[in-house]
């Protein structure tokens, strides 16, 4: 069974970085795109940032330009590098993959992390 697990939240000052890791484990022999997700309370899940297995990335406007999005192929592990931080990038970060391979021939959709928390405040 492919699963996925986020680390890396946690409280920091606006301004800050914090880096988020999400690794997916259980006999995979490949990913077409993973991606971070977050959620604030009161307000839908939205797209934070993707990236596919050829390397290509979507960001959201929101995030262009302060947070970096990158993958291990090999180890089936992303991460996302975020630097000055908001108050409103406060959330809940949720690691999402796309298209999983196992090597004894299963097919994943769409498996979803639980989700980290991330708050920036002073």
């Amino acid at each position: 069974q492919v699963q996925v697990r986020e680390s890396g939240g946690g409280l920091v000052q606006p301004g800050g970085s914090l880096r988020l890791s999400c690794a997916a484990s259980g006999s995979i022999a490949s990913i077409y795109a993973m991606g971070w997700y977050r959620q604030a309370p009161g307000k839908q899940r939205e797209l934070v940032a993707d990236i596919n297995s050829g390397g290509s990335t979507n960001y959201a406007n929101a995030v262009k330009g302060r947070f970096t999005i990158s993958r291990d192929n090999a180890k089936s592990t992303m991460y996302l590098q975020m630097n000055s931080l908001k108050p409103e990038d406060t959330a809940v970060y949720y690691c999402n993959v796309d298209s999983v391979r196992t090597l004894n021939g299963l097919f994943y959709p769409r498996i979803w992390g639980q989700g980290t928390q991330v708050t920036v405040s002073s």
